[in-house]
């Protein structure tokens, strides 16, 4: 999710709470129609799943060295992979002192884990089954963990760089993540243990996620998360720029809990005052 860097009025807050609320119900009610096209088995839904897994796996079955790269790639963007990223992410702002954002990348984790198993057994929609399948894969398809996980991760990742990059940093970042959650969400369809609807479930059910939690820190600690991307640009800022630009200053704690944090600091890692 996109977190903001500029200074956090009432408006820009109102307005990101609104755009993160959005793009929580969109997502929602896409994934609410897609759940009920999928439980009512709606031809072509149910047509185009058959159609797309059918001709893949039979290229699987074909070409096994192509088919043991695909399994690599999915293994090496699994669920447990995704969220590891995303420990490590949280566990590193923890110890730079940007508690807040800490939370929001945990909760994104948590919170996509479980939201995943819930909606698996709420729908129980039977995997794609073969002969002579060429991988395999446990519990429910609906919606795909592992595209739900890499979009999630993909976005969080995104979202904690995107102020550390300029324009073309920012976009060779979106496209790498896009990359990344596209290929991992095709090798589960070419492996043939989701149908491709499950992984367009996971897609969505991410941005539900993703809207959910960034919009329940806001409103819980409003514009706390923008105040920790502010931390963290500083406590990362190379120090030789700290000394070339003393003018710049540290973000002012605005709160009890950032003034405990801004007391702790290392006085190494302040500007030094400017000459009068």
């Amino acid at each position: 999710m996109h977190l903001t860097n500029s200074s956090t009025s009432v408006t820009v807050r109102h307005r990101g709470l609104l755009r993160d609320a959005a793009v929580a119900l969109g997502c929602a009610a896409l994934f609410g129609l897609l759940a009920a096209l999928v439980t009512g088995r709606w031809h072509p839904l149910h047509e185009f799943d058959q159609h797309w897994i059918s001709e893949l796996h039979i290229y699987a079955r074909e070409h096994r060295i192509w088919t043991a790269a695909v399994q690599t790639l999915s293994d090496i963007g699994g669920p447990v992979t995704m969220r590891a990223l995303l420990g490590v992410a949280a566990v590193w702002l923890l110890l730079i002192g940007a508690r807040v954002l800490a939370g929001w990348v945990a909760a994104q984790a948590l919170v996509g884990w479980g939201a995943q198993w819930a909606l698996k057994l709420a729908v129980d929609r039977q995997r794609p089954v073969f002969d002579d399948p060429v991988s395999h894969a446990g519990g429910p398809a609906f919606p795909s963990g592992h595209a739900m996980a890499s979009a999630i991760t993909c976005a969080v990742l995104v979202g904690l760089v995107w102020h550390r990059v300029h324009r073309r940093g920012r976009t060779a970042a979106c496209a790498v993540a896009a990359g990344a959650v596209l290929v991992i969400g095709w090798t589960r369809v070419a492996l043939g243990v989701h149908w491709p609807s499950d992984v367009l479930a996971g897609w969505l059910a991410a941005g539900v996620v993703l809207g959910v939690v960034t919009a329940a820190i806001e409103l819980w600690r409003p514009g706390a998360l923008a105040r920790d991307v502010r931390r963290v640009n500083w406590r990362t800022r190379p120090r030789v720029q700290r000394v070339i630009v003393p003018y710049v200053r540290a973000p002012h704690a605005e709160d009890s809990e950032d003034a405990e944090d801004a007391e702790r600091d290392d006085p190494a890692d302040r500007p030094d005052e400017p000459v009068r």
